[in-house]
């Protein structure tokens, strides 16, 4: 299979790279760094993806200014962020305040292995095969209504594995206020 052919652009302003691809539309993301790409079947002319590329310049930098404030956010919460050790020793005193209301679904009865890590893309993860809820370092510096939310939201996967609506009630049972508490994390 050939490999995808990229060039870079430049329209409206804006510098961009441009990939054709066998897709059915013209897409356009604009990159944590800030950086603009848009990818375009190979039968689209260039100027058709200019054009496109150019009408959607405010967009296109109302997504760069959001890139930018994210990335001063997550500098600013890296700063704060405990180290590995505190955090560890945070979220598990934090498990330990739930787990006997989970008591009965941990995998044997007994209390998980926790582990802290740095994801960037997740607050927290439940591993049904070695037992182990696994949470971001970055939760530490949540508010602590968010934190419990998370808690109780990976302690529900060792019944419900998945986002049925038999573990949202799970969730619910433990937190009834679980909606607003997830909203504290975006």
């Amino acid at each position: 299979m050939n490999a995808p052919k990229t060039e870079t652009r430049r329209a409206g302003g804006i510098d961009y790279t441009l990939t054709r691809r066998r897709v059915r539309n013209i897409n356009l993301r604009v990159r944590a760094d800030g950086s603009v790409a848009a990818s375009a079947a190979p039968r689209v002319p260039a100027a058709v993806v200019d054009a496109f590329v150019a009408s959607r310049a405010g967009w296109v930098e109302n997504a760069r200014a959001k890139a930018a404030a994210h990335a001063r956010w997550d500098a600013a919460a890296d700063a704060a962020l405990p180290d590995k050790k505190q955090a560890l020793a945070q979220m598990t005193a934090l498990c330990r305040a739930y787990y006997p209301q989970f008591a009965s679904i941990c995998p044997g009865g007994a209390f998980p292995r926790i582990a802290v890590r740095d994801m960037r893309t997740r607050w927290g993860s439940c591993s049904l095969k070695t037992g182990t809820l696994a949470f971001s370092r970055r939760l530490c510096v949540a508010p602590r209504a968010a934190q419990e939310y998370v808690v109780v939201h990976e302690f529900c996967h060792f019944a419900h594995p998945d986002h049925s609506p038999a573990f949202w009630a799970a969730v619910e049972a433990v937190l009834p206020d679980y909606r607003q508490r997830r909203k504290l994390l975006r």
